[in-house]
């Protein structure tokens, strides 16, 4: 059973002004779906593989041939780091979305950070600092928040830990609007997070 790239949860436009909708749409319809691609390809002769939730898959790269790891690891990657970003950001003006967080995450992040604005430089400075391409990310890990980075298409679920928040870093991600400005970018996509999915994460990360 092949992958495939789902829709994106809203148009194209919704994040506007922060992140325009030409960037969405060369983002989710040609980079996303170049990774369910080349993912598709790489597992062509591996069915029990390709069947596999995405997350599951890049879980446990240890069950991947190692003739294909390289591949399963970038373009798997890609396809599950972008399908949780797609569904952790919300059309601006929406309920829950931008603003601040709510629920049970703004306790956690109060409690591991002191505040909102320590996490946002915490998250913001990993963000600036992941020399390259990659991701910034917000995991729980042993009961506490905690900010971390990886470089190109990389998940922390490979390492056990279960992402709540990512930010796309590598230039496709902002480079039509922000060009090298990748610190503005960050500062502005908080913007356009949808704290609702992001509890949903915290809730299934506490387990």
């Amino acid at each position: 059973m092949a992958y495939e790239l789902a829709p994106l949860p809203y148009d194209y436009a919704a994040l506007e002004p922060f992140i325009d909708a030409e960037t969405m749409k060369i983002h989710h319809d040609r980079h996303h779906q170049a990774y369910v691609n080349n993912l598709n390809a790489a597992l062509a002769n591996h069915p029990e593989l390709a069947a596999k939730p995405i997350d599951d898959l890049v879980r446990d790269l240890a069950s991947v041939p190692d003739a294909i790891k390289g591949p399963v690891r970038n373009n798997g990657g890609g396809h599950s780091n972008h399908s949780l970003f797609w569904s952790i950001m919300g059309p601006v003006g929406t309920a829950g979305v931008g603003a601040a967080p709510t629920g049970d995450i703004a306790a956690q992040i109060e409690k591991d950070f002191g505040s909102f604005e320590a996490l946002q430089k915490a998250f913001n400075e990993a963000g600036v600092k992941q020399f390259g391409s990659g991701w910034a990310w917000l995991i729980f890990v042993d009961g506490k928040l905690t900010v971390t980075s990886t470089p190109n298409q990389d998940s922390p679920l490979t390492a056990g830990h279960y992402p709540i928040l990512g930010n796309d870093v590598w230039e496709h991600a902002y480079y039509l609007k922000y060009q090298n400005l990748r610190p503005k970018y960050l500062e502005n996509w908080w913007n356009v997070v949808n704290w609702n999915e992001v509890n949903k994460r915290f809730a299934t990360a506490k387990g």
